[in-house]
């Protein structure tokens, strides 16, 4: 295994555990504030995002699978009230990799990887500056519909801080938890660094950017997106593909995405971003058979997202 594999494979690996340390402007603001008694106001946040990437290759030994396209679905919805204790953080997500395998490519590789989760989850303070996050997302992570059931349930979590050093710089740590993964348990980090009046350095995985404050309603961007998960797919999956080690198996997808783009402050509570760039990496690992297909070449990709927090 060669060194560059190494390096993103944790890279990769690190940005699960990751995911949801990273906090926004209004994750700081609210978090760190007294919690105090207020007449009762409904409190959410949402997200819809959609990519699309296109065709790139991936090899195991002489076995290629090449030119496949990949159609990236993300809903999800998460109700915030405050508490006595916090900020409770309960929702549901469903997170859906469609890829446009050919019928003389892909006899090793599911078509479609997608979970459904439930979001459960607290933010509260230890003090001014230090702001903690567990949240857990038990759920079912498979292939299609009709394969989520028992077999695919899986609980990983994470347990996060945030330290508000100043309102210009925090420091972000936690660890993840994920059983079914190559790497169970995943340390990870980052800063926030507002360094000068339009510009922040945002290095918190899976999301790294520098961005660029144009106006009070549009920002700019560069940087980076990883995205990390793990799937099982059917106990007859191997059968019918070729290989009986890969019936139930659990298969970890990962994928880094490099590019630029802008966020449109459309109001106080919604946002709307576009992108684009090229994802040079991907993997599917099926760890425990030791049935991997790594990258050999990236594509070019688009996404496109609605956040909302009211």
């Amino acid at each position: 295994m060669n060194s560059r594999f190494l390096t993103v494979a944790g890279l990769l690996a690190g940005a699960f555990a990751a995911s949801a340390f990273a906090g926004s402007d209004q994750d700081f603001s609210k978090a760190s504030n007294p919690i105090v008694e207020e007449p009762y106001k409904f409190s959410a946040e949402f997200t819809v995002e959609q990519a699309y990437l296109g065709g790139a290759d991936v090899q195991r030994g002489g076995r290629s699978v090449s030119d496949f396209d990949e159609y990236y679905s993300n809903l999800a919805f998460v109700y915030t009230p405050t508490v006595k204790f916090g900020i409770l953080r309960l929702g549901a997500q469903w997170e859906r990799y469609s890829f446009g395998f050919s019928s003389s490519g892909g006899q090793q590789l599911p078509n479609t990887l997608q979970a459904v989760n439930s979001i459960v989850g607290l933010d509260t303070k230890y003090s001014d500056s230090l702001i903690f996050r567990l949240e857990a997302q038990p759920g079912f992570y498979g292939t299609s519909f009709d394969h989520l059931n028992g077999d695919s349930f899986n609980v990983p979590f994470v347990l996060g801080g945030t330290y508000i050093y100043t309102p210009e710089l925090q420091f972000v740590f936690g660890v993840g938890v994920n059983v079914q993964s190559r790497f169970p348990v995943i340390p990870g980090g980052g800063i926030r660094w507002k360094f000068a009046p339009h510009w922040v350095l945002n290095a918190t995985l899976p999301t790294p950017r520098l961005e660029y404050e144009l106006n009070r309603d549009v920002k700019l961007f560069v940087g980076g997106d990883i995205k990390a998960n793990t799937f099982r797919v059917d106990d007859r999956f191997g059968d019918s593909h070729g290989d009986t080690s890969l019936n139930s198996a659990w298969l970890t997808y990962e994928e880094v995405r490099t590019g630029a783009g802008a966020e449109w402050k459309i109001n106080s509570s919604l946002s709307f971003t576009i992108e684009g760039g090229y994802a040079p990496w991907r993997q599917f690992d099926f760890h425990r058979t030791e049935v991997r297909y790594h990258n050999e070449s990236g594509a070019p990709y688009g996404a496109v997202m609605l956040h909302g927090a009211f």
